[in-house]
């Protein structure tokens, strides 16, 4: 694949709804010639090994593994609630915030990087209790980095909202796991409904304010059996605070009391072996609600509306996205369950998931620890996903961790 010029045709309106038509030239020798700045964009360098998948009516082209796209930096792991879904029930870890000199090793080593990696802000605690979080947001800004944060809101007090805005925060995501005081409280423990949809107004009145850079809003919410219920006023409601994203997240138990509110006890089988069934888009309404809904629990492979639902099995959405994390310690790990060593529960099983860490960024930088042979042959792995499907086997004590398969994976 090459990169050449290529024309662009652009409609008026907003980012996300905007149409971009983008075309890629086939040459006399059969090699697909992209647009330069998709290229660079994706990590199509000369060299780079692109997998590829067929997919309905076309080809999908992933991200090479040696494309760093996107870094999470955890600034603290210290926490001002004890919710019902976090790791922290059943660890052990010391607490600690990223120093000065941690944060420095990172910003050199996104520099070595173009296009400059998107950084995100978030790991296992509350990045706004890190006092110099604005300071940190505004050297990955001024790096030209897409910068994100992701908060529970407490701490978002008008003065903090200013001046996150003025750092050049690109996007602000809010972690809302309940619609009403009763439901929230429930999951996020020491928390004040009320005192969080006050402060998240704040910050969208102030980004209305804000010329010409104005971070978008975007709702995180955990999904399981006692707020599910809640999701629709969750979207509702999060319109009416400006968000323009959500992302709906499944729960991980990290405890027994969580391991009956999960809803995928029958997800991660789905469309594995299934017969292909190809829906057209539907409206979703009383006369085929009941239908649809049972036509989803057929075991088939389905796809609606032109998008095939399990095409994304079998992949790893840290990998996919050619991302990393980085703890407060600076350790480097392939993404954020693997930060922190915890216990958690699979298919209703208990299992202990072993920290990965790479190397720690104040002993190589960023660079040299991404494109060490070891992590990139894991990545290669990871893309390939030749592993052994623990959520519809039984019987194997090797599920109890997550350091060996029965395939030779370690």
């Amino acid at each position: 694949m090459q990169a050449t010029d290529f024309k662009e045709k652009h409609q008026s309106g907003d980012i996300q709804s905007s149409k971009v038509e983008r075309r890629a030239m086939v040459d006399s020798e059969r090699r697909i010639i992209l647009p330069p700045e998709m290229a660079s964009r994706y990590g199509f360098r000369p060299g780079a090994e692109v997998f590829i998948d067929e997919v309905m009516n076309g080809l999908r082209l992933r991200m090479p593994v040696t494309h760093l796209a996107k870094v999470y930096v955890e600034p603290t792991n210290r926490c001002n609630l004890e919710c019902r879904i976090c790791m922290r029930h059943e660890w052990s870890e010391p607490l600690g915030e990223m120093d000065g000199e941690t944060f420095s090793r990172i910003i050199e080593g996104l520099r070595g990087f173009s296009p400059v990696p998107l950084v995100f802000f978030g790991g296992l605690g509350e990045p706004l209790a890190h006092p110099d979080i604005v300071k940190m947001v505004a050297q990955a800004s001024t790096l030209g980095a897409q910068v994100e944060l992701i908060t529970n809101g407490t701490l978002l007090r008008r003065e903090m909202s200013r001046k996150l805005i003025e750092a050049g925060l690109d996007m602000l995501w809010v972690s809302l796991d309940g619609a009403n005081p009763e439901s929230y409280a429930d999951v996020r423990l020491g928390a004040a409904f009320p005192e969080v949809i006050a402060n998240v107004s704040v910050f969208r009145d102030a980004c209305h304010l804000a010329f010409p850079h104005r971070p978008q809003i975007g709702v995180v919410f955990v999904a399981m059996k006692r707020n599910i219920a809640d999701l629709p006023a969750i979207l509702s409601l999060g319109s009416q605070l400006g968000a323009r994203r959500f992302l709906v997240t499944n729960v991980l138990p990290y405890t027994a009391e969580m391991r009956d509110e999960i809803l995928y006890s029958r997800a991660l089988g789905d469309f594995v072996y299934g017969a292909l069934l190809d829906l057209p888009k539907l409206d979703l309404n009383e006369e085929t609600r009941d239908s649809f809904y049972r036509v989803m629990r057929s075991g088939k492979n389905v796809a609606f509306g032109g998008s095939r639902l399990g095409e994304t099995n079998n992949r790893c959405p840290f990998i996919e996205s050619g991302a990393a994390a980085i703890s407060w310690e600076g350790n480097v790990s392939p993404c954020l369950p693997l930060l922190h060593s915890n216990m958690n529960f699979l298919d209703g099983r208990e299992r202990f998931s072993r920290k990965y860490v790479v190397g720690n960024i104040k002993d190589g930088d960023l660079q040299t620890l991404w494109n060490k042979p070891e992590y990139v042959a894991l990545r290669e792995r990871v893309k390939i996903f030749d592993c052994s499907p623990c959520y519809i086997c039984g019987g194997c004590d090797l599920a109890e961790a997550n350091e060996e398969d029965c395939f030779g994976n370690s």
